[in-house]
Parts: C-alpha cells; structure tokens; sequence
C-alpha cells in the first residue's frame, strides 16, 4: 500500500505487475490524498481468475467500497467484479476495455497460443519490436528520442522476464457481455485509447454505452500502454472521475 487517505486499488493487466503503474499513477493518486493498492497477479491469470483474486484481496483488507482502475485485463476483471459483486465497488475506472470478442483480437489470442505451443523463444531485440509496436502509438513510435527509449525498456524486459509480462495482451472475453453491462449501477468511467491495436478504442465506448450513466473519455496519440505513454492526460481523467464519487465510508458493510 502507498500513502494515506480514502483507498483506491489499481489492477494491472496481463502479466500483473504491480509495479507497471508505480512511476505515474501512485505518485499523482498519493498527492491527491489516497491510499493506494497494487498487486500482481501473474502473467498466466485470465479474466475470471483475476475478478476472484480481486474479491479475495477486497475481503482481505476489510476494505469499504471503494474505488477500483483497471487496465486490459484488469479491466475486464474489474467489469466482472462490477457484476457479480458491485457492494465492494463505489465507482469504476476501465481502461482499454471491451464487452466483446472481435475478429482481430480473436486471430491475436490463437496466434499468441500456437506461439506459446511452439515454444518458440524470440531473441530479445526481436521481442522488443514487436512489444513496441503493439503497444504505443505511431506518434511515439516516429519520435526517434522517445521510441529508442522504449525500445530499449522493453529489450531489458525481454532479458529479465519481468515486465515483459506485463504487457502482453489479455485474453478477449470468453462471452459477449455488452447486454450484461446494463445492469452495472456504480459510477464508471471508460478511457479509450485512440490507436489501441489490442483493445481497439470503440469497443470501449460500446462499453461505455452499455453502461447506465457511464463517461466515456478517448486521449489522442496513445497506445495500448496509453496510461504509461501519455500520463499527465490519464491521470487528470483519473483523478477528475474520482473526486466526482462520495467519500469512502469506512463503516459501510461490505457483507450481500
């Protein structure tokens, strides 16, 4: 947990390292007054799996509702959890989400697992290239300074194994659930990014209009990873949606 305040817990994507929203979100959420949760969850953990760990770790902590964020896979996980439990939650952040499987993301999962079957190990500069253009956006990628940057962010990845994970793409949801949307009742807010190859930016806003009285917000010039790649945007979104919702009750049951 960092810092002190009303908690907010933040959910990482495929690969589940906390330490992914350390550098930008934590130190904006902290000067804001909240506490903050991660936590990582593994790079083998799918959609259902994540939304049970995110309950077991809700009931853990003796948390009230409160906030939840999630990205890629943790959204998903955490748009479950807003079905199956919504009195653990006070209000949601989804960012590059989907209620559906689409035929892009469909041929992605089978090609990332005949990858796996093969055992194919790609050598790190290889890797590298290919993380790098899933996951941010042409203007990142034609910033010579800023691409070299990350380049080599994810080649040292691809040599520790580490963060690697973390950006891999999530599996797609195993059913369609935009009609389940509907009967989501907290606060949401869906954030797109506009050149997301992996959760392509409209699907999000299908969520976004399944659900009763969610906000839709979409940031230019951002990728899959667009909460790393364009920070300031994200998290004046982030932290504009949180001081919309009521104050933690501390006392509130958590127990339906």
């Amino acid at each position: 947990m960092h810092g002190t305040g009303e908690p907010v817990l933040l959910v990482a994507g495929s690969g589940g390292t906390g330490r992914i929203w350390e550098r930008h979100q934590v130190p904006a959420l902290t000067a804001a007054g909240r506490a903050v949760i991660t936590f990582d969850h593994g790079p083998a953990t799918g959609a259902a799996e994540l939304t049970g760990a995110i309950r077991e770790l809700v009931t853990a902590l003796a948390l009230p509702p409160c906030p939840l964020v999630g990205h890629s896979l943790g959204a998903l996980a955490v748009q479950e959890l807003l079905l199956t439990d919504p009195h653990l939650v006070s209000g949601a952040v989804l960012a590059a989400t989907r209620g559906r499987p689409d035929p892009v993301g469909e041929a992605l999962a089978r090609a990332e697992a005949a990858y796996a079957e093969a055992g194919i190990q790609l050598p790190p500069e290889c890797e590298a290239l290919v993380r790098l253009v899933q996951n941010l956006s042409p203007r990142t990628l034609a910033d010579e300074a800023a691409a070299a940057e990350w380049l080599d962010l994810f080649e040292l990845a691809a040599l520790t194994r580490n963060f690697a994970a973390a950006v891999q793409r999530p599996e797609p949801p195993i059913r369609d659930r935009l009609a389940d949307c509907a009967r989501i009742s907290v606060p949401v807010l869906v954030v797109g990014f506009a050149d997301d190859m992996l959760a392509p930016a409209p699907l999000g806003r299908e969520v976004a209009e399944a659900i009763p009285g969610a906000r839709y917000a979409q940031l230019p010039d951002t990728g899959h990873l667009g909460f790393l790649e364009r920070p300031e945007p994200f998290n004046t979104l982030l932290l504009d949606f949180l001081a919309t919702l009521p104050p933690t009750d501390p006392g509130a049951s958590r127990v339906r």
